[in-house]
């Protein structure tokens, strides 16, 4: 094995040891040096993926570990996702006693969501998944009240919950298997009864929906997003689905052919983005229907799992639209966070005349998600949807139009109060609170990204195509 494989990886854990020792010496006024501690390590470890990626595909330890574009991407995505919410934090987090703390478990849970993405071998996956999970209930318990303290105690009760299902599976499939390994698992569970195998997958799905925050493990996901810091709401919603979907990606394409995971995969993609749908339509706190909205898309998401294997386009349409949703849903959770006084739909009426930069960049993010173009969104929906239709689930295909139309009217209630006149009867009216300029940058600068990604679609597509090595 040659350890500058893992280069990256060893680089943002290193750095979240430096930010979380070198924190407790730094005083409060000068707690921003473990921001740029961080924000250097990302950047830097962006650049050595970039020049990997464009390397032949590799294994670590014994090929327990790919080296190959599924991680690249992660690595790249998940940093620069990463990168984005670092500059979030710049308006709360400054001068907080958690600070370094925050960026440290921030790095940590990266790091864990980037070896998530590369896992072979299913002890790898395991213990990939702890390092991604664990760091998310310390974040989630770092903002005081009431509603963070439930949130606390649900996303933890949660990860403890779809920990063990998790690893059930594995143990499912190691013992029925006789191997851990990726490589070793179609031969290994073509013999054996298919009910056993269909738990050990089920089981090991699960916990990875939990990292994802889909069906039939998201109940927490509103409540983390509520009652959660901003930061740590954006982070959670968005960067542990990077590896969680890889993941899964990985994993169904070992499975035999005795089973029917396409159908399974498929129904949880139902259920995740029209129980996400559905929910949304009743809420008013903009995060808690920004934490409805990402269960929707996790089903969106797993529409090219459900096809892996049985059409070319899944992998990269699976790539593209992770790609494109980091940025597009960071920049909706900036929106709010640049307002954090407004905690209803209504507070934002008037928002179009005082913060016309801050409202673009809602309509864009909130069409993003919809699927609207020219948005990354779009593409992303639009070459999934096709990946279903090429894979012989036309059904499914018909179900992501739906649920992205569905969708729109939810998306619609937030951004129509923002081009209303705010009166004195208006929550927004009376409310005098000024955007932060660090959320405010950064939800513009994320939704100008969600755009240029939909524009320049097409040449993104034939990178990742040529990447993958498929005819486009």
């Amino acid at each position: 094995m040659r350890p500058l494989l893992l280069l990256p990886e060893m680089l943002l854990f290193a750095a979240g040891l430096a930010v979380l020792l070198g924190g407790s010496f730094l005083p409060r006024q000068r707690q921003w040096v473990s921001r740029v501690v961080a924000g250097a390590a990302l950047v830097v470890s962006i650049a050595i993926s970039a020049v990997a990626l464009a390397g032949p595909a590799s294994a670590a330890f014994e090929g327990a570990y790919a080296v190959d574009t599924g991680t690249g991407v992660a690595r790249i995505v998940a940093a620069f996702g990463t990168l984005l919410i670092l500059l979030l934090a710049g308006d709360e987090l400054t001068g907080s006693p958690r600070e370094s703390d925050t960026y440290a478990l921030l790095l940590f849970s990266t790091t864990g969501t980037i070896i998530l993405a590369g896992a072979q071998d299913l002890i790898v996956l395991a213990a990939a998944f702890l390092l991604a999970s664990i760091p998310l209930y310390g974040l989630v318990g770092m903002a005081r009240g009431p509603r963070a303290a439930e949130a606390a105690m649900k996303t933890y009760l949660m990860g403890a919950l779809f920990g063990i299902v998790l690893l059930l599976g594995v143990t499912i499939l190691y013992a029925v298997a006789a191997s851990s390994r990726y490589a070793d698992l179609p031969a290994g569970l073509g013999a054996v009864a298919p009910a056993a195998v269909a738990a050990g997958l089920l089981a090991v799905l699960a916990g990875l929906l939990f990292e994802a925050g889909g069906v039939p493990a998201h109940f927490w996901v509103p409540d983390a997003t509520e009652g959660a810091s901003s930061t740590v709401a954006t982070f959670l919603t968005t960067i542990p689905k990077i590896g969680a979907l890889i993941a899964a990606y990985r994993l169904v394409t070992v499975m035999p052919d005795t089973l029917a995971w396409p159908l399974l995969v498929a129904v949880l993609a139902t259920a995740s983005m029209t129980l996400g749908n559905l929910a949304a339509y009743g809420q008013r706190d903009p995060r808690r229907l920004l934490g409805w909205s990402t269960v929707s898309q996790v089903g969106y998401l797993l529409v090219p799992v459900a096809v892996a294997g049985r059409s070319e386009l899944a992998l990269p349409s699976l790539f593209f639209y992770l790609a494109a949703y980091t940025v597009t849903n960071i920049a909706a959770f900036a929106v709010a966070g640049a307002l954090p006084d407004r905690r209803d739909l209504a507070a934002y009426a008037g928002l179009s005349r005082h913060a016309p930069w801050l409202t673009a960049a809602l309509v864009v993010s909130l069409l993003g998600l919809t699927g609207t173009p020219p948005t990354g969104v779009f593409v992303g929906k639009l070459t999934t949807a096709t990946a279903a239709w090429d894979g012989g689930m036309a059904w499914l295909a018909v179900v992501v139009l739906l649920n992205s139309v569905a969708s729109l009217f939810y998306y619609l209630s937030w951004i129509a109060p923002a081009f209303r006149v705010a009166n004195r009867h208006d929550v927004g009216g009376r409310s005098s609170s000024l955007a932060l300029p660090w959320s405010t940058w950064t939800a513009v600068s994320a939704a100008a990204l969600s755009l240029a990604v939909g524009i320049a679609g097409g040449l993104l597509w034939h990178v990742i195509d040529g990447a993958l090595g498929v005819a486009p």
